[in-house]
């Protein structure tokens, strides 16, 4: 799987004129990677990530998965929003078929598929349940598993975790690191929260205010994220510093890029 995007600009037609959202975004995902786009809010994350998703059209520049041009939704786009967009009527395990079924899927598969994500997700005995008898971090659960379901190439996270309480967050920012590795699936991830974007990528993509342009890429190396005290480590703050700096700095010019970090220091 690859993802590329090419000069990719997006303008809205508005009241006072025309408002550019994003502006000469170039960016590219691999399979089995694990990419974030952090950006303060309104620098057009969110429009980005429903651009990839093919739910709105570019203004001008090219979106490429494996070399097709992305035109619309398509199943090798799978997409999990902040708010859970469960079907509350439905049960769990009928959620998460749901796409399977649109697909045209035989009932028999797509219920052993979905069975199958359930399973991983860690919510089997939830199957009958509906929405309404799940917290939060459990809908979100559900969502991920209905967008692994359909088998997509690349998971697209439209700040998952935004609308869930500090505790459950970190939890189920460990929960999407052990599905990440378990799967081998590739993420793109957009959060306006700078230690869970180090905490869970290996890229990360810094945007700018409105319009909204990639700053900067930086690469992160970790040790141990399998533990989340590694956000108190000197390398995360390192890490941590140099984001909060770019955004900090966002109305200038940046003239030279930060030393890049290495675990020796």
């Amino acid at each position: 799987m690859h993802l590329e995007v090419n000069q990719l600009h997006k303008q809205f037609q508005t009241k006072r004129g025309l408002l550019t959202a994003l502006k000469n975004i170039n960016l590219y995902v691999e399979e089995g990677e694990f990419i974030c786009a952090v950006g303060a809010s309104g620098c057009g994350k969110s429009t980005l990530l429903r651009l990839i998703a093919g739910l709105d059209t570019p203004t001008g520049g090219n979106i490429l998965v494996d070399g097709v041009r992305v035109t619309g939704p398509g199943c090798d786009r799978g997409m999990v929003f902040q708010s859970y967009t469960l079907y509350p009527w439905m049960s769990v395990m009928e959620n998460v078929a749901f796409g399977l079924k649109l697909q045209g899927v035989s009932q028999v598969l797509r219920r052993q598929q979905a069975a199958y994500y359930l399973e991983i997700v860690g919510l089997s005995e939830f199957a009958k349940a509906l929405p309404q008898e799940l917290s939060g971090g459990m809908k979100q659960r559900v969502a991920i598993a209905r967008a692994l379901a359909s088998r997509p190439k690349i998971l697209l996270m439209d700040e998952p975790f935004g609308a869930l309480d500090v505790q459950t967050k970190e939890v189920m920012q460990q929960f999407l690191l052990e599905i990440w590795r378990s799967t081998n699936t590739t993420i793109l991830m957009i959060t306006h929260d700078v230690e869970e974007a180090i905490f869970l990528s290996q890229r990360i993509y810094v945007l700018s205010a409105r319009p909204g342009t990639i700053k900067q890429e930086l690469q992160i190396q970790l040790l141990n994220k399998s533990d989340p005290q590694v956000k108190r480590c000197p390398i995360f703050q390192k890490y941590k510093d140099q984001v909060m700096s770019l955004l900090r700095n966002d109305g200038e010019q940046l003239t030279d890029s930060p030393e890049p970090l290495s675990l020796s220091n």
